[in-house]
């Protein structure tokens, strides 16, 4: 089988997948990318040198060869390419195609009623919702959206992204973290305004305040950066905090592989969040806002993490003093998030995944997972998503 990913660039959320299809096709695998990387990517530290990678070509300087591969290849799966009439001249042909997409309508449903937007729409995707095409949702409100809009009718599947797995003994993975006593939390990402860095230094008011032991570490830079370190020195908590900067993704996760807790305080616009892998593989328990697209298939409640509803800033608040005051009790969380990531959400075992549904839908015959990436995607709106999350029963539908 020859299988082609199509998309904007490769970065270092893509790559772990790619190897991972690389080392299992070899030279039937093949990336194309389709636009070289935006300056502001490479100023945060996204560039690759994608000559070091011999599955990667560039459509900008080889687009006959690129075009031809598009059109040959048995499955073409293809991201966000800003070249929207490559999937279509590949789908127009009626060949095996996937595609894969975050949330369509991040700021509210309400958008699906534009019908500007519903023309668009209908040109990329719901035109084409007889034919032999999937979709894979990266992030668990997509498949709430594709269907709202009729799209992908029974073809709506579970994926994300696949960060770089690291694996340890259930020994080595509590050794690395700190035991006198002191609760360490990281929070990582950018310094923006729809990721909240803000609720850290609230939350470090209260957990002094009540005398208890934590340090944090806040990895990333941005626009609100100096105004937090502001907040953290007249709250007079600096040495309880540490600010590290902008870091590069190998060096973030050691940072966290000596965290207990990891705060990921994101909105809705969060299409997916792949420092949520990153901590999970690392062994931390997440507080995590329901509402980011990675929560509702990698986290269940009370056994490998926590979540909370809405941007609700009072019940973030109390589910990390409720982990660092009963912290003996609940540290087994980040165990089970490890073994969710080094089990199911990880790349080997997501490519393994799509090269079996992707050969069955070439016989015509392919069926989901049972649970994990390329199960079916549930279709539950964004406001009913918390309450499906709390409740045992209706939550194995998430799995």
């Amino acid at each position: 089988m020859t299988f082609t990913f199509v998309s904007n660039y490769i970065n270092h959320h893509q790559i772990p997948l790619c190897d991972a299809l690389y080392k299992e096709l070899g030279e039937d695998f093949t990336f194309i990318q389709t636009m070289p990387m935006e300056e502001e990517r490479v100023a945060m530290g996204w560039a690759v040198d994608v000559r070091s990678l011999p599955y990667v070509s560039c459509l900008y300087e080889s687009e006959y060869e690129c075009l031809k591969k598009i059109a040959e290849s048995d499955v073409v799966l293809f991201g966000w390419t800003q070249r929207e009439e490559l999937a279509i001249s590949r789908l127009d042909t009626g060949k095996v195609t996937l595609r894969v997409s975050e949330r369509l309508y991040r700021e509210g449903q309400w958008k699906a009623l534009s019908p500007r937007g519903l023309v668009a729409k209908y040109r990329e995707h719901i035109k084409y919702r007889k034919q032999n095409v999937c979709m894979l949702c990266a992030g668990a409100y997509t498949a709430s959206d594709f269907k709202l809009i009729g799209a992908y009718p029974g073809k709506l599947f579970k994926w994300g992204y696949f960060t770089a797995l690291r694996t340890y003994s259930e020994e080595r993975l509590a050794r690395m973290k700190p035991q006198d006593g002191t609760i360490h939390i990281v929070w990582a990402g950018r310094f923006i305004p729809l990721k909240h860095p803000e609720y850290v230094v609230r939350l470090a008011r209260t957990l002094r305040d009540r005398g208890h032991a934590f340090y944090v570490h806040m990895l990333g830079d941005g626009e609100l950066e100096p105004s937090v370190r502001e907040d953290v020195e007249s709250a007079g908590l600096s040495d309880c905090f540490r600010f590290y900067g902008y870091t590069e993704p190998e060096g973030v996760r050691d940072v966290m592989e000596r965290c207990h807790i990891h705060l990921f305080t994101s909105n809705y616009l969060e299409g997916w969040g792949a420092v949520v892998n990153e901590g999970m593989n690392s062994g931390c328990v997440e507080v995590v806002n329901a509402q980011v697209g990675a929560a509702p298939y990698l986290i269940r409640h009370g056994e490998n993490g926590l979540v909370y509803p809405e941007g609700d800033y009072t019940k973030m608040e109390e589910l990390v003093i409720d982990l660092v005051e009963h912290w003996g009790e609940r540290r087994a969380m980040g165990q089970a998030a490890y073994e969710t990531v080094r089990d199911m959400w990880n790349a080997d075992h997501a490519a393994k995944e799509l090269l079996r549904f992707s050969n069955e839908l070439l016989r015509g015959m392919a069926l989901p997972a049972q649970e994990g990436p390329l199960s079916m995607a549930p279709a539950i709106s964004p406001g009913e998503m918390y309450r499906v999350m709390m409740d045992k029963e209706q939550r194995q539908k998430l799995r």
